[in-house]
C-alpha cells in the first residue's frame, strides 16, 4: 500500500514502539484523513487493548465504525461506558446516530437530549431530521407496549361518596349509551363523548373518572401532561394522537386527561405557534375527523375552566361540563372513615360530628387532618415505645389547625361567576355559594 510520507514515518515509528498509544493515535488520526479507514480501526483497537480507558480512541473509533457502517459495534463502545456524563461528546453524538440506524429511537431521542443539553447550539441535519421531526414516537417505530398505557379500574359509583348530581350527569352520558347501543343509535347519537369535570382541587375528579370506567368495564388510560409535552418540533402532537390510537383499539375505553388546561390553553394567550398546533390536534383528535371515536369516552378534569380554550366546550367535544364541589357531609364522614380505616383508634370517633366541623374541606384536606393527628400521635408513640391510639379530640386538634383549600379557589372562581359567565357556564358555583 502506498501511504504518504507523514504515515509511513508513523508507521515505522510505531513498529519501533509498539506500546506508544500516543504514537498509534497519531497514526490513526492520519489514516482516517486519508481515507484509510480500516487501517485506522487496527490501530485504535490496539490502543484499546493497551488501554480499555482511553476515551479519545473509543471516540475515533466510533467514527470509523460508523463510517464503515458498524452500527451495533458503536453501540457495544458506549455501553461499556456506565455513565455517559463522561462520554466524550463526539462519542455521543456519533452513538446517537447509531441508535437511529438501529431503530432504537427511545434511547436515540433521550442521548440527542443529552447532547443539546452539553450544547444548545449543536446542529447536525441527520439527528435534526430522525428525532427532532420524524414521529419516532409513534408505536409502531418505538415498539411501545401498549397494556403499559391501559389501567382495569377496580373501583365503581359505589365506591364514590356523595356527589349524586354528578354521577348522574356521567350516567346519563356515559352509562346510559353503552348499556342501550341500539336504541342510541336510532335517535343518532353515538355512544361515546367527552366530559369536562371542574371544580376545586383534591375533591375528586381522578377518583370519578377511575369510578366511571369501573362502572362500564372499560379500560382506563390517565394521561398526564408529560406523557404528551415534549421538546421536539410536532412530537407533542404525535404523541397525543399515539395516545387516542391506543383508546381507539380498547373501546370501550376511558381516555381521561387530568390538568387538561395545561394541554389545551386558551390559544388567544398563547405566543408560540408549537402550543396552539397542540390544541388544534387535540381538538382534531376528539372530532375524530381521521379516525371513529364510536365508544371512546373522553373525560377531562381541570381546577381553572376559565383557561381552557373556548373551542373544547363546543358540541361533540366536551359538551357535558360538570362541576365537581367539595364532598358534602355524609361524603365528608364516609372520607373520614376511610381515611382511618385500620389505623389504632380510641373509642368514641363519631364520623358525623367530624364531618359537621370540616365544611368546604375537599378530600385532599380530610387526609391532610388525619395525617396531622397521626403525626401527633406517633411522636409520642416514639417516646413511649407503645402505640397511642388516636382520639377523636386529636382530630378535631387537627381540624383547628387545618384550613379548607378550597376557599381560595372559591374566591376565584367567584369572580368569574359574577363577571364572566355570559354562557351560564358557572351557574353550579352561584348555586354552590349560595
Amino acid at each position: 500500500m502506498n501511504y504518504n510520507q507523514d504515515i509511513q514515518t508513523l508507521i515505522e515509528a510505531v513498529a519501533k514502539s509498539p506500546d506508544n498509544t500516543t504514537l498509534r493515535y497519531y497514526l490513526a488520526e492520519k489514516f482516517m484523513h486519508s481515507g484509510f479507514v480500516p487501517e485506522a480501526e487496527v490501530q485504535l483497537q490496539e490502543i484499546l487493548k493497551l488501554d480499555r480507558s482511553n476515551m479519545a480512541a473509543k471516540e475515533l473509533l466510533a467514527e470509523a465504525f460508523y463510517k464503515g457502517k458498524k452500527f451495533s459495534a458503536i453501540v457495544m463502545i458506549a455501553e461499556d461506558i456506565q455513565d455517559t456524563n463522561e462520554m466524550p461528546f463526539k462519542l455521543k453524538v456519533w452513538y446517537t446516530k447509531a441508535l437511529v440506524k438501529e431503530k432504537n429511537l427511545r434511547l436515540a431521542q433521550e442521548m440527542y437530549e443529552e447532547i443539546l443539553d452539553d450544547n444548545p447550539r449543536f446542529l447536525d441535519p441527520e439527528l435534526d431530521e430522525a428525532l427532532r421531526i420524524k414521529a419516532f414516537g409513534a408505536l409502531e417505530e418505538l415498539d411501545l407496549d401498549e397494556e403499559l398505557f391501559l389501567e382495569e379500574s377496580n373501583i365503581s359509583f359505589k365506591d364514590v361518596g356523595g356527589l349524586a348530581d354528578v354521577k348522574k350527569e356521567i350516567n346519563l352520558k356515559i352509562i346510559k349509551p353503552l348499556l342501550n347501543p341500539d336504541l342510541y343509535k336510532m335517535y343518532g347519537k353515538k355512544v361515546g363523548g367527552g366530559i369536562l369535570l371542574y371544580g376545586p382541587p383534591g375533591c375528586g375528579k381522578t377518583y370519578m373518572a377511575r369510578a366511571t370506567a369501573g362502572e362500564i368495564d372499560a379500560k382506563f388510560i390517565n394521561v398526564g401532561i408529560n406523557d404528551i409535552l415534549d421538546m421536539y418540533i410536532g412530537q407533542s402532537e404525535r404523541n397525543l394522537a399515539d395516545v387516542f390510537e391506543v383508546a381507539r383499539e380498547h373501546t370501550p375505553c376511558v381516555l381521561f386527561f387530568d390538568e387538561v388546561d395545561a394541554i389545551g390553553a386558551s390559544r388567544h394567550q398563547m405566543i408560540n405557534q408549537a402550543g396552539k398546533n397542540v390544541i388544534n390536534q387535540f381538538l382534531s383528535e376528539m372530532d375524530g375527523i381521521s379516525s371513529d371515536n364510536e365508544g371512546l369516552l373522553i373525560v377531562g378534569a381541570t381546577n381553572t375552566p376559565w383557561a381552557l380554550d373556548t373551542a373544547f366546550r363546543r358540541p361533540g367535544r366536551f359538551d357535558r361540563i360538570i362541576f365537581v364541589p367539595p364532598p358534602d357531609n355524609d361524603a365528608r364522614a364516609a372520607i373520614f372513615e376511610l381515611a382511618l380505616r385500620e389505623k389504632p383508634l380510641g373509642e368514641g370517633i363519631n364520623y358525623t360530628k367530624l364531618a359537621k366541623s370540616t365544611d368546604m374541606f375537599s378530600g385532599a384536606d380530610i387526609y391532610a387532618v388525619v395525617d396531622r393527628a397521626i403525626e401527633a400521635k406517633l411522636e409520642i408513640a416514639l417516646e413511649t415505645g407503645e402505640v397511642q391510639p388516636i382520639e377523636m379530640t386529636d382530630l378535631q386538634q387537627a381540624i383547628k389547625k387545618t384550613q379548607p383549600s378550597t376557599r381560595e379557589w372559591f374566591n376565584t372562581a367567584k369572580n368569574y361567576a359574577l363577571y364572566a359567565n355570559q354562557s351560564g357556564l358557572y351557574d353550579e358555583i352561584l348555586k354552590y355559594i349560595k
